[in-house]
């Protein structure tokens, strides 16, 4: 399945309710699940970003629909990145060569 790397940053209302983080990670992990996707993994982060969570998807609409209905709670904003794996760039840098 493709990889999406996404960078999340809480929201106002996201950071005034911290404390629900985990519960809000699980109901985005099962939400994940329900629509054929996972969640690889997640992480809290110090920096730019608030977290950082990696998932799979079996494609680009399931991925953006997820991220969007995840969104619309209100607690976070993610830029999402396509990630290619080992396998997929030299497929990619194959193809290139022509």
């Amino acid at each position: 399945m493709p990889t999406y790397i996404s960078l999340l940053n809480w929201t106002d209302q996201g950071i005034r309710a911290y404390e629900d983080t985990m519960k809000r990670a699980e109901t985005f992990a099962a939400m994940l699940e329900e629509m054929g996707a996972r969640l690889v993994d997640l992480f809290w982060t110090v920096g730019q970003y608030d977290l950082v969570g990696i998932i799979e998807a079996p494609d680009d609409e399931t991925a953006a629909a997820a991220l969007l209905r995840n969104g619309g709670a209100g607690n976070v904003r993610s830029t999402t990145l396509r990630a290619f794996g080992r396998d997929e760039i030299s497929q990619i840098v194959t193809k290139a060569k022509g």
